[in-house]
C-alpha cells in the first residue's frame, strides 16, 4: 500500500503537495495525518471537485509499503504515521521546502529545494517532466505559493516561486479565487482574542532586533490562531513575532521573520516543532505558558544573538598554587590578590583542585593552617574547554552554583571564569533587556501599571499612609520594598484584605529592624528564613521577606538587573494570581509590576501555576489551588488540573505529612461554605490522602450539607460565645470513618494535642448520645439538659447534624438556645445561710432545684424554697 501524507494541522501547501504528488503516485492514496487549518477544512467542505481522502482509521499502517510524506520531513510531525516507520522495507519518499534539522527523515527519495513552498517544488517538478495540471490543480498550488510566501512578501520567497507562479497563471490558475480563500477576515471572537494578544505582548532587544512575544491562555482550542497572529503582525508592521497560545492541555508557539538575522524555524525545531526561516509553529507539552515563554526567550538569546564563548570571558594568566604549600601561605595569596578561589596545580598546568578563601579560613581558625592545602581542596568542580558557550557557562554557574570554572584545553589550563565574569557580562548587555514602554510601531504593553487611583479608592488613609512610609524607609536605606501576594490581587479585586506582605529587595531583616523604629512598633526575627514580622501599635502585622539576590534562575530572561530577584520571588510563588508586586518606593509608588501576565488570569479568572513543578514542591498547594476556586469562584486551569491529577498519582502526601497540610485542611473547613472544596477534593482522589476510610458517599454529603446548615442556623442566632467552624466540619468529614481514623489523622498531620483531644472526644460522645436521641423521641428538658452537659459548641452543632430524626434536632436546638442557660436562683451560699451543713447535700440539692426549673415546675425563688422545705427539711426547719 502507497500512502501520501503531511504535517499536522496542515495548511493549504500542505495539502495542495499532497493532491499534487498524486499525479507522481497515481495509486497512492489521500490521508491526512490528523487535523487541518480552518480555511482547509472550509475549502475542502465548499469546493465541486471530490478530493479522495481516507480516514486513517480506515488505514492499515502495518500494510504500508511505500510512505510518500510532503511539507515536512519531522517524524514527530505526521503524527500516527510514525508508527509505520518501523514497517519492513518501507520506502520513505520526501518532498519538501523546509530547511535540514535534527531528527529529519531519510527517504529513497529526497527531493527538497530551498523554496517558499512545496506547492513550488512540485511545479517545478511538473515542468521538468512536462506533465500538464488542470486549472484546478493550477488554482490549489496558486493558494498554497500565495499563502506560503505571505504574498510574496516573506523573505523566504525566492525567484523560482514567482516562476511558478507565472506557469501555474498559463496552466489557468484563478487569482481571485485563490484570494478568497486566503484572505479572511477576523470574526468577533477572533478579534476580542487579537485584542488580547497585543496586550499581552513584550518587546525584547537582542543584537539590535526588536522580537515580540505574545501569549493567550484559552480553555479550549481555537482555529485560525495562525491568522491571528499573522493579522497582528500586519496591524503592528512587526519584524519578529513569537505567539504563544495555551489551549487545553498544550502550548501551541507560532512564529513570524520577515528578517534573516531570526531563522525561526531553527527556534521552532528546538521546540519540538517545525517550519522554515520566516514561518514555524510547535506544540509544547508538559510545560506551563510562563516556562514556555522563558525558554523561546533562551532559545531566541541562543540563536539571535553570537555565543559568548568561553574564551571571551576567561581570566588569564591564572593565579594558582603548588599542592605541597600550606594552607596559611595559600590564604596569604587569597587576601594579597582579593580573589576567593585558587587552583592547585600540579606540574604547573594539570588542576587537581580548588581552595577557596572561606575554606582556609575555616581550616586556619581551627588551627589546621600548617597542613598542606591539598587536605582541605575541593576536588568536586567540572572544567570547560574555551570552546563553551555561554550556556554552558550559565548553566555551571547558575543552575549547579559552581562559582569557579577553570578553562581546560588538552588536560591544560588556560583561564578562569567567576561567577562576576558572568554577571558583569549579562548586567551590561543590554540586548537581555526587553522593553516595557510603548513605542513607534510596537505593541502595547500592560505588565506595568500605575494603581494609584485603585489604591486611594479602596483602600482606607491609614493603609495608604502606611504603604508610603514602608516605600519612604526603603528607599532611605537604598533597598526596595514591594507588597505582593493576595494583598495585591485582591485590591485589583475590590476585595479588603489587611494581609500585607513585603517584599524587599536587599536586606530585609536590616529594613524591617529599620521599620519597626520608624513606626514604633515591635518586631519578630527569623534570621534562618531572612523574614520578619513587624507588629504595629494597633496590632496590625506586616510580613516581610528578602528577596535572595543571590539564586538567579534566567538573568538573560528578567526585564531588569533590578527586577531579577523580585522576578525569581514572584515566580517561586503559588499561583498566577499571586505572582504580582506594587512598588512602594518614592517615585514608583503604587507601580504594578507584573511580568507573567497575571492580570489576565484575574480576568479570565483561571487558578494556574507558574510552573510544572510546582505541586512537586508544595503538594499543600493543591488544597490552596482548591481553596482559591472555591472562595473566589475561579476555575481552574486544564494544565494545573492535569498537574494535580500527576501529583496525586505521585502520593507526594505519602512523603510529604505534617503541620502544614493540617493549617491547609483548616483553612478550608474555615471558609463561608467548604462544601464545594470537599467536592473537589473527592472529583481529584485527595480525601483518602486524610483518611484511606474516607469516601464521599451519599450519607456524608447529607450530613455535610445538614451541617451546613446547622452552622449557618447557629450564626443566625448571633450568640456571642465563639465556636471554631473547622472543627464542626471536619467532625462531620470524618463522620463515617472509624474513630481510629480520626485519631491517625491527628497523629498523620499533626494536630496539636488540644485538638486532637476535643476531636475524639466530641466524636466519641456524640457518637454515644444522637442513639440515645434516635432510641427515645420524647426526652423532659432536664434529661436534654443533663445529656448534653459538657459538650463543646463544636460538638453540639455537629451532634445536630448527625441526628437523623427531627425530634433529636429539636432537643439539641433547645438546650443551645435556652437549656444551657438556664440558672436556679439559689445558690450554695443561700444553702449554707438557711443552715444547710456543707457537703455532697449541696449537689444534691441544686441539681434537684436545676432539674425542677428546666422541667418548668420551678420558676421563681419562692418556689424554690417551698421545694426545700418538702424534700430537704431541716431539723425544726430553722432559719427557714
Amino acid at each position: 500500500m502507497d500512502v501520501i501524507t503531511t504535517h499536522l494541522n496542515a495548511d493549504f501547501d500542505a495539502m495542495a503537495s499532497m493532491i499534487a504528488v498524486k499525479k507522481l503516485y497515481p495509486d497512492a492514496i489521500l490521508a491526512f495525518p490528523g487535523s487541518q487549518e480552518k480555511n482547509v477544512r472550509e475549502f475542502l467542505i465548499q469546493s465541486d471537485y471530490i478530493y479522495e481522502f481516507q480516514r486513517l482509521k480506515m488505514i492499515s499502517l502495518d500494510q504500508i509499503t511505500r510512505l510518500i510524506v510532503v511539507d515536512t520531513r519531522q517524524p514527530a510531525r505526521i503524527g500516527n504515521f510514525q508508527k509505520c516507520l518501523d514497517n519492513p522495507g518501507l520506502k520513505i519518499h520526501l518532498y519538501d521546502h523546509h530547511p535540514d534539522a535534527a531528527g529529519d527523515l531519510s527517504g529513497e527519495v529526497e527531493d527538497v529545494r530551498p523554496v517558499g513552498a512545496t506547492a513550488t517544488l512540485l511545479s517545478e517538478i511538473f515542468q521538468e517532466r512536462k506533465l500538464t495540471v488542470s486549472p484546478d490543480e493550477a488554482t490549489l498550488l496558486a493558494m498554497a505559493i500565495y499563502e506560503d510566501t505571505g504574498s510574496f512578501s516573506f523573505n523566504t520567497t525566492t525567484p523560482n516561486d514567482l516562476r511558478a507562479m507565472a506557469w501555474l497563471l498559463e496552466q489557468g490558475a484563478d487569482i481571485s479565487a485563490a484570494c478568497q480563500h486566503i484572505s479572511q477576515e477576523l470574526t468577533s471572537d477572533q478579534v476580542s482574542l487579537l485584542h488580547k494578544l497585543i496586550k499581552s505582548s513584550t518587546t525584547y532587544h537582542i543584537q539590535g532586533i526588536n522580537i515580540v512575544v505574545a501569549r493567550l491562555a484559552v480553555p479550549d482550542y481555537i482555529d485560525e490562531f495562525a491568522l491571528i497572529v499573522r493579522r497582528f503582525m500586519a496591524m503592528e508592521n512587526l519584524d519578529v513575532l513569537f505567539a504563544l497560545a495555551s489551549m487545553g492541555e498544550r502550548i501551541y508557539v507560532i512564529a513570524r521573520s520577515r528578517l534573516p538575522e531570526v531563522n525561526v524555524g531553527k527556534i521552532a525545531a528546538d521546540l519540538g516543532g517545525g517550519g522554515h526561516a520566516s514561518a514555524a509553529s510547535a506544540t509544547v507539552r508538559d510545560m506551563t505558558l510562563i516556562e514556555t515563554e522563558e525558554r523561546v526567550i533562551r532559545l531566541l538569546h541562543k540563536h539571535v544573538r553570537p555565543e559568548s564563548l568561553a574564551w571571551e570571558l576567561m581570566s588569564s594568566p591564572i593565579i594558582s598554587v603548588d599542592p605541597l604549600i600550606s594552607i596559611n601561605e595559600a590564604n596569604q595569596i587569597l587576601t594579597r590578590y582579593s580573589i576567593t578561589v585558587l587552583p592547585i596545580l600540579k606540574n604547573k598546568n594539570e588542576v587537581l583542585g580548588l581552595i577557596s578563601r572561606r575554606d582556609a579560613s575555616k581550616a586556619i581558625f581551627h588551627g589546621l593552617g600548617d597542613l598542606p592545602v591539598t587536605e582541605y581542596m575541593t576536588t568536586e568542580f567540572v572544567s570547560l574547554p574555551s570552546t563553551a558557550t555561554l550556556a554552558d557557562i550559565q548553566k555551571l554557574i547558575i543552575e549547579h552554583r559552581q562559582r569557579f570554572i577553570p578553562v581546560v584545553d588538552n588536560g591544560i589550563l588556560v583561564g578562569v571564569i567567576t561567577r562576576t565574569d558572568l554577571f558583569n557580562l549579562l548586567i551590561n548587555d543590554q540586548s537581555y533587556l526587553p522593553e516595557l514602554t510603548e513605542g513607534q510601531n510596537q505593541p502595547s504593553v500592560e505588565r506595568r501599571r500605575n494603581l494609584n487611583n485603585l489604591m486611594t479608592q479602596f483602600l482606607s488613609r491609614e493603609i495608604i499612609i502606611l504603604l508610603r512610609t514602608i516605600g519612604e524607609v526603603a528607599k532611605e536605606n537604598h533597598v526596595t520594598a514591594y507588597a505582593v501576594g493576595g494583598f495585591v490581587r485582591d485590591l485589583l479585586l475590590h476585595v479588603k484584605n489587611f494581609d500585607l506582605d513585603i517584599v524587599v529587595e536587599g536586606d530585609g531583616i536590616m529594613f524591617a529592624r529599620k521599620l519597626a523604629d520608624y513606626l514604633k512598633a515591635k518586631v519578630r526575627i527569623h534570621e534562618k528564613f531572612s523574614t520578619a514580622v513587624v507588629i504595629l501599635p494597633d496590632g496590625l502585622k506586616v510580613d516581610i521577606a528578602t528577596a535572595r539576590l543571590e539564586y538567579y534562575e534566567y538573568p538573560a530572561a528578567m526585564p531588569t538587573v533590578e527586577f531579577s530577584s523580585l522576578k525569581l520571588d514572584l515566580f517561586r510563588r503559588d499561583f498566577t494570581i499571586n505572582a504580582m508586586a506594587l512598588n512602594l518606593n518614592p517615585g514608583h509608588f503604587g507601580i504594578l509590576v507584573d511580568f507573567f501576565n497575571c492580570q489576565n488570569d484575574l480576568k479570565d479568572r483561571q487558578i494556574r501555576i507558574l510552573h510544572n513543578l510546582s505541586f512537586v514542591e508544595d503538594p499543600t498547594r493543591i488544597y490552596r489551588a482548591i481553596r482559591f476556586e472555591q472562595r473566589m469562584g475561579f476555575q481552574l486551569g486544564k494544565h494545573t488540573e492535569r498537574q494535580i491529577k500527576t501529583a496525586v498519582r505521585m502520593n507526594l502526601y505519602d512523603h510529604s505529612f505534617g503541620r502544614r497540610f493540617y493549617q491547609e485542611i483548616r483553612i478550608i473547613l474555615s471558609e463561608e461554605n467548604p462544601l464545594g472544596a470537599i467536592r473537589r477534593m473527592s472529583q481529584f482522589g485527595l480525601l483518602k490522602f486524610l483518611c484511606p476510610a474516607l469516601k464521599l458517599d451519599q450519607r456524608l454529603e447529607e450530613i455535610l450539607e445538614e451541617t451546613h446548615r446547622v452552622v449557618a442556623w447557629y450564626k443566625l442566632l448571633y450568640i456571642k460565645e465563639r465556636f471554631r467552624q473547622w472543627i464542626v466540619y471536619l467532625l462531620a468529614l470524618m463522620a463515617r470513618v472509624p474513630t481510629k481514623g480520626l485519631y491517625d489523622f491527628c497523629q498523620k498531620f499533626g494536630v496539636p494535642e488540644r485538638y486532637s483531644q476535643l476531636l475524639i472526644r466530641e466524636r466519641v460522645e456524640a457518637g454515644r448520645i444522637v442513639k440515645m436521641l434516635e432510641r427515645r423521641k420524647q426526652l423532659r428538658p432536664s434529661e436534654v439538659y443533663w445529656l448534653l452537659q459538657g459538650m463543646s459548641h463544636e460538638g453540639l452543632l455537629y451532634l445536630m447534624a448527625i441526628c437523623r430524626n427531627k425530634s433529636g434536632k429539636q432537643a439539641v436546638s433547645l438546650y443551645v438556645t435556652k437549656l444551657r442557660h438556664v440558672k436556679t436562683h439559689l445558690h450554695g451560699v443561700d444553702l449554707k445561710k438557711i443552715g444547710y451543713p456543707p457537703g455532697p447535700i449541696y449537689q444534691t440539692i441544686l441539681n434537684h432545684l436545676l432539674e425542677a426549673t428546666l422541667d418548668g415546675r420551678l420558676d421563681s425563688r419562692e418556689k424554690e424554697m417551698q421545694l426545700l422545705r418538702e424534700k430537704y427539711p431541716l431539723n425544726g426547719d430553722e432559719g427557714m
